[in-house]
């Protein structure tokens, strides 16, 4: 189950945001493992906002491979472009985007 607290304005916020980022995270021929959980929940916690990128040589389909990685890190998936992703989960302690209401 994929959460989705996020509103439309702050949704466009974050893909306007996410357009000039690199992606951080790369999903590979091993798929979602738990080191890869682990480095992309550091990511997140650290950046809030974080782009993942799925190789071709996965073996999973980018949609499920990026849905998978939001549901096991517990993040929104704010945005699903071809091979790449956008992952949002605020960071409650020191708070790095300030997001529109």
């Amino acid at each position: 189950m994929i959460r989705n607290t996020l509103t439309g304005k702050q949704k466009r916020f974050l893909r306007s945001m996410g357009m000039t980022m690199d992606p951080v995270v790369m999903i590979g021929k091993e798929g979602i493992t738990p080191a890869l959980v682990q480095s992309a929940a550091e990511a997140i916690k650290k950046r809030e906002l974080i782009k993942v990128r799925v190789l071709q040589n996965c073996l999973d389909t980018p949609e499920n491979a990026i849905t998978m990685l939001a549901e096991r890190t517990d993040a929104d998936l704010v945005q699903l472009i071809g091979r790449n992703g956008l992952l949002f989960k605020r960071n409650f302690e020191t708070p790095k985007i300030e997001l529109p209401k």
